[in-house]
């Protein structure tokens, strides 16, 4: 397994390796634009050779690059809708460019016009941004805590829509383990955690599982709450361990998006605080 954190990429895209490099990481998650507007960034050229060679340097593996926060591929509006899809489109090319290997996303809520009709939207949006992904770069939806009429607070719905991308090549997921312990898997337990990689490859299959973000949460189980808390400092505490461990997942690169010491986000400490935590729960 690898681990790493969300760094900042203020000031070029290659200066996210240096970031990651500097805390000890294995893997690396970036913004390709700012995470709150829909502005989309000019990447130089030179600036995405310069984050690949830092890659192969650095010895970094993973990365993956995560969608802005205003994205809503199942908005009702037009206007939000067709700039979700075209910000998604652009961050698609940009991971392209960098080689990376997953653009995680959210895939919005239907804001009450119903699952049904969101997950049309999405769909369709979908099968316009997958067209996009090239070599080995997937597209992975993210499973959602479940507040208000988001969609994929469940596997089964997330299954919905790969089902209706006719199980694109390309299009994959990305597990939150704070997500799913909001929207009611208890994935401090083995035996849950179990039952959820056995659902998962039923659903949707184990090969299309991408990466995992590791939070713990500042929200209780089943609490539909999106509250990221630092390693050992949540609810879940020690055994986080269940999901960290499990055999399923120990060949994927698992991302920290946690508040950090400081509040300015994950650092060598919560990396640190993470591989112990997988050190104690397998032995290794």
């Amino acid at each position: 397994m690898e681990f790493g954190a969300h760094v900042s990429s203020s000031g070029g895209i290659d200066t996210a390796i240096d970031r990651i490099v500097a805390m000890g990481g294995d893997c690396v998650q970036v913004f390709t634009q700012s995470p709150r507007t829909w502005r989309l960034t000019n990447h130089k050229p030179e600036a995405i050779e310069r984050f690949r060679a830092k890659r192969r340097a650095g010895g970094i593996g993973g990365v993956a690059c995560h969608a802005v926060y205003l994205n809503n591929l199942a908005a009702p509006n037009d206007e939000v809708y067709e700039k979700s899809v075209q910000t998604l489109g652009n961050t698609v090319d940009v991971a392209c460019a960098i080689e990376a290997d997953a653009v995680v996303f959210h895939v919005g809520s239907h804001m009450g016009a119903g699952l049904e009709a969101g997950l049309q939207r999405a769909s369709a949006a979908l099968a316009q941004i997958l067209e996009r992904c090239a070599g080995d770069t997937w597209l992975c939806m993210e499973n959602s805590a479940g507040a208000g009429g988001t969609i994929g607070r469940s596997l089964e719905e997330l299954a919905v829509l790969l089902e209706r991308l006719d199980h694109h090549p390309h299009l994959g997921v990305c597990l939150d383990s704070c997500h799913l312990y909001a929207s009611g898997y208890d994935v401090t337990d083995r035996g849950a955690v179990d039952e959820l990689v056995a659902e998962l490859d039923g659903r949707i299959g184990l090969d299309r599982l991408r990466a995992l973000h590791v939070n713990d949460s500042a929200a209780e189980l089943g609490s539909n709450r999106d509250r990221h808390a630092n390693i050992m400092e949540g609810v879940m505490g020690e055994n986080l361990g269940a999901f960290l461990a499990h055999p399923a997942f120990q060949h994927l690169s698992a991302y920290l998006e946690v508040p950090g010491e400081d509040k300015h986000g994950p650092d060598a400490k919560e990396i640190q605080k993470l591989r112990d935590l997988h050190a104690r729960w397998t032995g290794v």
